[in-house]
């Protein structure tokens, strides 16, 4: 069963006075428990394409569809409710809130959804120790490495249970080590929770992980192939 699909979803920017067409009739379907990149030089699609399907941009035309609900058709506070519950991101900065601990980070989307105290943090040093981070739970983000903070991202993602994950570049930052070593983690944890995992990405280290690789040209699908890693 398909858990996103796009129809004909295309984007255009006219931010300069000649517009750009950064996506151009995409049809797309991504299913629970894929491990799927989306790939492609700079200025193909891939962000365009993630930031859409996880309602964070607008389509110019076509529609995103989550489990069978239309994004087009919420409202816009519907639509963030509809995200917190749904979607989980981890992004190619972090984005951790500096001031938190890496359990108060990840304990924060829950706190949005009114969790109780006890369910927050129970879930919160779950999904640390699944990360194996159970240790730095106490750690503020300027305390833990760079590796350390994105695995924290990634606990974050999981925390309101979310349909899918979607991870915008999310080694670029990293150092080789800590990029593979994160890769397992996300490799596993695709595994254990049969959860979909949807990569924009350069790395060719998520590319060789992924089980299906979907490739941007100009706005375009170009191939889309899937077989084990």
């Amino acid at each position: 069963m398909a858990i996103i699909t796009s129809q004909n979803l295309g984007k255009e920017y006219h931010e300069s006075e000649v517009p750009v067409r950064a996506l151009k009739s995409v049809s797309f379907r991504a299913e629970q428990s894929e491990f799927t990149a989306i790939v492609g030089p700079s200025g193909s699609g891939k962000s365009t394409l993630l930031h859409l399907l996880g309602g964070l941009d607008t389509p110019t035309e076509g529609t995103v569809t989550i489990g069978g609900v239309d994004l087009g058709k919420l409202s816009p506070g519907e639509l963030i409710d509809f995200r917190l519950y749904n979607i989980g991101f981890v992004f190619q900065a972090f984005n951790l809130i500096p001031v938190l601990t890496a359990r108060e980070n990840v304990e924060f989307v829950m706190l949005l959804q009114k969790k109780s105290k006890e369910e927050r943090r129970k879930r919160s040093m779950e999904l640390l120790q699944s990360v194996g981070l159970s240790n730095r739970a106490d750690h503020r983000p300027v305390q833990i490495s760079g590796g350390e903070q994105q695995r924290v991202a990634v606990a974050r993602a999981l925390a309101s249970k979310p349909k899918f994950v979607l991870a915008d570049e999310p080694t670029a930052n990293l150092d080789s080590r800590s990029a593979e070593n994160l890769l397992d983690i996300m490799v596993d944890l695709n595994s254990k929770l049969g959860i979909l995992f949807l990569f924009s990405t350069h790395d060719e280290r998520v590319i060789k992980r992924a089980r299906r690789v979907v490739t941007l040209l100009d706005g375009e699908v170009q191939e889309d192939r899937r077989g084990a890693p």
